[in-house]
């Protein structure tokens, strides 16, 4: 029996884990998809919001600032790309600067770090290629950038590392609360836990259901996006929102770590599971971003995408009023971690540190500390980073270094090998696509997926067919020989 089962690998998930391998317990990480953050965490704006916006009443306006603080030595620890590139909220007009000054005044009271309202002409000088009718902004250098699913797969990888046990394609399909444990039955088994955390993102009220009586809903919110080539990377150099509204943060254009440039998303209420894009939702995300940027290159697009929130909903049975959910629920031991969309991603470190340290603790008053906990992975050797000198040390030693597999980015194989081989390993052609960008240029995969078919099956000691492009109901990339060769006898 385990002490404390997560249901849930995304990043709330995995990095609960991590946390909790600060002490003494029997851990297991259970999800229904073949990889981690393979659903809310593998899409969505990858930014480190600065605090402003949130109520300072709500956790979101707790964590938020907190979490923010916390990124540069997690993503130190983690190995993990992220930048403090500052963002500004632009205004159009009188009304939209009072917006301006609202959030300014609310990032005090959270503590915000360095913040400006900039006039028309320091706006400018920042990001010439704004619109020229922005006449003013809120500029906060603390805000960053960062690529959450390597913080998700780096997290698990730690976690994992550290002693917790790992069950991919375990769907759970009901949970039983026993005398003093649950039963958690899956598709492959039951598994057994004196504690249960429930981090199932979108389907965490589903999951909740299973063992106790609704208490909450969560709405699925669908935001589309567009991915620009490295070419427009530069265009701008902050993470550039509209004013907010009551839908939202509105239709943010930011550059990422990796180089390129992202515009969305939209907020579409779906069914759970529809990361579906249309003409029409992605026409909304163009017309939108002009306003504020209106030198897109559109013809510089390389790929458009979709993906989910977990947005929680106020009616006769929630009291969350589209707050975090962190809290043991009326079921004792059964705790949910629910509704953390934005800012999810930036809090999520001093949610897990709170999650662990002010409701796990009280229920386990007896933990230990555990003497080998090890905060950072081994280092990722990212070859296209590299000096001229450190690529010809690494490829003396490994001279699959020198083999390029991607040449979009330059992706080597040595690299696929290396997340293939890690804990929390990369088994599909995306896994490995997420983890070391092969299949992430302008080509998107198209020279270099074969390859990594191959590098895979190679490496797994499978056959080609075996291989599959995302998910565990996708659908396999080969399904068998289109010519045989009959041997003489």
């Amino acid at each position: 029996m385990y002490d404390i089962a997560i249901i849930g690998a995304g990043i709330a998930g995995s990095y609960i884990a991590r946390e909790l391998t600060r002490y003494k317990l029997d851990i297991v990480l259970l999800d229904g998809e073949n990889d981690v953050g393979n659903q809310i965490t593998m899409a969505n704006s990858a930014i480190v919001h600065a605090g402003y916006d949130a109520p300072s009443y709500k956790l979101k306006g707790k964590f938020n600032t907190t979490g923010n603080l916390m990124y540069d030595k997690v993503c130190d620890d983690l190995d993990v790309p992220f930048k403090r590139c500052g963002s500004l909220v632009v205004a159009h007009d009188e009304y939209e600067m009072a917006t301006i000054h609202e959030l300014y005044k609310n990032g005090l009271v959270n503590g915000v770090p360095g913040m400006k309202i900039l006039f028309k002409e320091e706006v400018h000088a920042m990001e010439p290629n704004l619109n020229e009718d922005i006449c003013g902004a809120l500029y906060a250098p603390s805000a960053g950038i960062v690529s959450p699913f390597e913080l998700c797969v780096h997290a698990a990888e730690n976690a994992v590392d550290n002693g917790v046990t790992l069950k991919l394609n375990h769907l759970v399909t009901d949970i039983k609360k026993l005398t003093d444990h649950f039963k958690i039955i899956t598709n492959v088994g039951d598994i057994e836990a004196k504690f249960v955390i429930n981090a199932a993102g979108v389907y965490a009220d589903d999951i909740y259901e299973m063992v106790g009586e609704p208490y909450f809903q969560l709405l699925a919110r669908k935001g589309n996006y567009f991915i620009f080539d490295k070419e427009a990377g530069s265009l701008v150099n902050n993470v550039i929102f509209p004013c907010p509204s009551k839908k939202g943060k509105g239709i943010l254009v930011a550059p990422t770590v990796h180089g390129n440039l992202l515009i969305g998303p939209d907020a579409e209420p779906v069914d759970k599971g529809d990361v579906s894009t249309t003409s029409e939702r992605l026409d909304y995300i163009k017309k939108n971003a002009l306003k504020n940027c209106p030198s897109l290159p559109f013809n510089k697009i390389i790929r458009s995408y979709a993906g989910l929130r977990n947005t929680p909903i106020k009616d006769t049975f929630t009291t969350t009023d589209g707050d975090f959910i962190l809290e043991e629920s009326p079921v004792k031991g059964f705790i949910n971690v629910a509704g953390y969309e934005s800012p999810g991603l930036t809090s999520i470190p001093a949610v897990a540190h709170y999650v662990v340290e002010e409701i796990v603790k009280p229920l386990i008053p007896d933990l230990e500390e555990n003497d080998n906990y090890n905060p950072k992975v081994r280092k990722h050797l990212r070859f296209d980073e590299m000096t001229d000198a450190e690529k010809a040390e690494v490829i003396k030693k490994d001279p699959k270094y020198g083999k390029v597999i991607c040449r979009c980015e330059t992706i080597t194989e040595g690299e696929i090998i290396d997340v293939i081989h890690r804990s929390a390993g990369a088994r599909t052609v995306k896994s490995v696509k997420k983890r070391t960008r092969a299949g992430m240029g302008r080509c998107q995969g198209g020279f270099c997926s074969p390859r990594v078919v191959e590098i895979l099956a190679r490496e797994l000691n499978c056959s080609l067919d075996e291989i599959m492009y995302d998910q565990q109901d996708s659908t396999y990339i080969l399904s068998g020989h289109t010519k045989s060769v009959k041997e003489e006898a």
